[in-house]
């Protein structure tokens, strides 16, 4: 093998990794900033140390399944107008390789991971065997509609647990925050196979590129991507009433944001079909910016006189 070939060669096993996808660890911080505030006693001298080690153990066990998606996803991924040019269907990786690197990956996110925590390892290990349940037959969830989408979205309150645990107050993190994340988690997923859908249709089958397009039309995509948005904001709701009341008034940014999100899915090659690029999305990323920093302000200060507007009181 010469020098270029090698350089390809040792390339396309760092590009099946996605290191660039480690930018979706974002949604790891409101898991942090929630159980920071919930608990401030978490801050000390050892939480940074924490939190870049749980960042990093986090995007190992994320690249180990991206490495197993890339795999098995080659022969789909050859029927596409640009991923044919991923490594594997490009023909720049051993596939043996790539399935030691699978596996490597994810010892190597899980012993790192237990530096922080035993429940910080059992968090990322549920991060992997999602992953498996989505990639790998029998299952391979990602061939079945509505259930690809449930299972990818999983990920985000898999990930705002690992958040939560590498702080690790002395309390459950709240099942309505977890659901809530879930949901906007699909939101997000149902919003990216419809641009996904409606960009690809023009070129080859969709069907032929995912199974799950065989079911999936605009329609009923519009409808779940309705279902998912009104549910994780139900679910957010019952979070708010029972824990922080001021953040109602985080609600109208949200929203903004969710219409802002929803619009681009109907841009041509659409910046949701690949989230690590969303970034160049400039005015969703000060309305992302803005709305975080509201909801932290929220969070941490009491405004008594607004939150006496929503006190429920009993009829006797």
């Amino acid at each position: 093998m010469n020098t270029l070939k090698k350089y390809y060669f040792i390339k396309g096993h760092i590009e099946i990794c996605r290191f660039d996808h480690w930018i979706k660890n974002i949604f790891i911080l409101p898991g942090i900033l929630i159980a920071i505030s919930l608990y401030p006693q978490g801050i000390n001298s050892n939480l940074f140390f924490n939190i870049l080690i749980g960042l990093i153990a986090s995007g190992l066990v994320a690249s180990s399944n991206y490495v197993i998606n890339e795999i098995l996803d080659a022969s789909f991924d050859s029927l596409h107008p640009t991923k044919c040019l991923r490594p594997i269907p490009a023909g720049r990786v051993n596939i043996k390789i790539a399935y030691f690197q699978w596996v490597l990956l994810m010892i190597l996110g899980l012993w790192v991971g237990s530096f922080v925590s035993i429940y910080l390892v059992y968090a990322l290990a549920s991060l992997w065997i999602m992953g498996c349940i989505y990639n790998i037959q029998p299952l391979r969830a990602k061939d079945i509609p509505y259930l690809d989408v449930l299972t990818e979205a999983i990920n985000n309150p898999i990930r705002l647990l690992i958040g939560w645990l590498i702080v690790s107050p002395p309390f459950q993190i709240p099942i309505s925050l977890l659901c809530s994340y879930w949901m906007i988690g699909c939101y997000l997923m149902a919003i990216k196979r419809l641009a996904e859908m409606r960009d690809i249709s023009q070129k080859i089958s969709a069907q032929s590129y995912r199974k799950s397009f065989a079911y999936y039309t605009e329609k009923n995509l519009l409808v779940s991507i309705m279902f998912y948005a009104s549910a994780s904001m139900l679910f957010f709701g019952a979070f708010v009433m029972r824990y922080r009341l001021e953040l109602i008034l985080s609600f109208p940014m949200v929203a903004l944001i969710m219409a802002m999100y929803l619009n681009l899915a109907f841009d041509k090659d659409s910046s949701v079909q690949a989230p690590e690029k969303l970034w160049k999305e400039t005015p969703l990323m000060f309305a992302c910016l803005g709305c975080a920093l509201w909801m932290v302000f929220l969070i941490n200060y009491s405004l008594p006189m607004f939150t006496s507007l929503f006190q429920q009181s009993v009829l006797r």
